[in-house]
């Protein structure tokens, strides 16, 4: 989410269940009205807790979220009561892996069997009685997982452009004019910014609140007026194609990025910088204000809305009933290998003769090419959105066929 952390998969499986069986429309809102809470939170912990800790103490800073988590902690365990919850029914893991092998590498499924007869026999014609999935819903759930996994795979360079916002796109800031609050005084300069050890500086971090404001203000626009109009015309994109599209936003947003990039180094190149001071650290900056981060910001919101949330909504209403807690938790951790990634792209491009490569001082990037690496995302992006167009085209045609309609393993609402 836009300036925090993922909400952990207890809190988002916990309240979906409690509107599971009002069919696909209610899993839909309550994704979208989830998701707007999370980022409610964000706008308090981008105002508060990045300006104390930027300007004031780390450390203060660092205690407010510790303390809103203990908080939540509290809220959750009291309410539980009242929650209506899944009885435990097992692991799907296990029986996945097995049928995993069993189908992928049959030679070495043989020899497994034959050192553990007992074990290979478990799956899927001699397990012991127990609650949880048949042996024939246990295969059902694999063709399944086997139809989910490509499409959410495809979404993981979605993820690297996403957490650019976190990562590069504050790095990025950090070399842009950065204002001051309440200037020391009017006849203030740009080149005199080293001067104002008096004033806050603007934190830096802000620049999310334009990511922030577009998820809170876009969710009930969708939820209440777009989505409705587009059900009653029948015109309602599927979760598939609002994550296509939502792609489209990602892409656009590393341009923006790229472009800007390119421009900052322009006034670089030619000796135009500025000194600015930002905690402890001496920044040299272009004379370009760091209001011009604010389209790739909202872009990268607006992809939000067709990519992040419909992402959570398939995930869960596609899962079988018995393999909810696996797929999501796949999910989350495809977009954990997403921020992976981008950060290995940028440890590859920091070696020497690479783009990112700056021996003397370790994030300073005026001696860097940080453009290109935004367009390389933004090509990665690219070709990965066609391929993923290719494979959610061939899901909806798999999933509008008989025998998935007759699927008993789906949860289709």
């Amino acid at each position: 989410m836009a300036g925090c952390p993922w909400p952990s998969l207890a809190f988002t499986l916990t309240p979906a269940w409690q509107v599971m069986d009002l069919g696909r429309h209610a899993n839909r809102r309550f994704f979208n009205w989830f998701y707007w809470s999370i980022n409610v939170g964000a706008v308090l912990s981008l105002l508060v807790v990045a300006f104390i800790q930027q300007n004031i103490s780390f450390l203060l800073g660092y205690s407010i979220p510790v303390g809103c988590v203990g908080l939540a902690f509290f809220v959750f365990l009291f309410a539980t009561p009242i929650f209506i919850t899944k009885p435990p029914m097992g692991s799907q893991v296990s029986s996945m892996l097995k049928l995993a092998l069993q189908n992928c590498c049959p030679r070495l499924w043989c020899r497994h069997s034959a050192r553990d007869p007992q074990d290979a026999q478990l799956l899927p014609d001699q397990r012991s009685p127990q609650p949880g999935p048949s042996p024939q819903e246990d295969i059902a759930n694999f063709r399944v997982l086997a139809k989910i996994l490509p499409v959410m795979v495809t979404l993981v360079p979605y993820w690297m452009v996403y957490f650019q916002m976190q990562s590069t796109y504050v790095l990025q800031g950090l070399h842009l004019h950065i204002p001051n609050i309440f200037p020391s005084y009017p006849g203030n300069s740009s080149v005199a910014l080293g001067a104002q050890e008096s004033s806050y500086k603007i934190p830096e971090a802000w620049l999310l609140l334009a990511n922030v404001v577009v998820v809170l203000i876009l969710v009930p626009v969708k939820d209440h007026l777009l989505d409705p109009l587009l059900l009653r015309c029948k015109l309602l994109p599927s979760a598939l194609q609002q994550m296509a599209v939502g792609m489209f936003f990602g892409f656009a947003s590393v341009i923006v990025a790229g472009f800007l990039e390119m421009k900052r180094l322009e006034y670089i190149h030619h000796n135009q910088t500025i000194s600015q001071q930002i905690g402890e650290n001496v920044y040299y900056a272009a004379p370009l204000s760091i209001w011009w981060q604010i389209p790739q910001y909202l872009l990268i919101g607006i992809s939000e809305i067709f990519a992040s949330i419909p992402g959570l909504e398939f995930a869960y209403s596609e899962a079988p009933r018995s393999m909810q807690g696996a797929i999501m938790g796949i999910f989350f951790f495809l977009s954990g290998m997403g921020s992976l990634l981008g950060s290995s792209l940028v440890a590859l491009l920091s070696l020497p003769r690479g783009w990112l490569h700056c021996p003397k001082d370790h994030g300073n990037i005026n001696n860097c090419q940080m453009d290109l690496y935004f367009f390389l995302l933004a090509g990665i992006q690219a070709a990965t959105a066609l391929l993923f167009m290719w494979i959610a085209g061939r899901y909806e045609r798999v999933a509008q066929g008989p025998a998935s309609q007759n699927s008993p393993s789906r949860d289709r609402g």
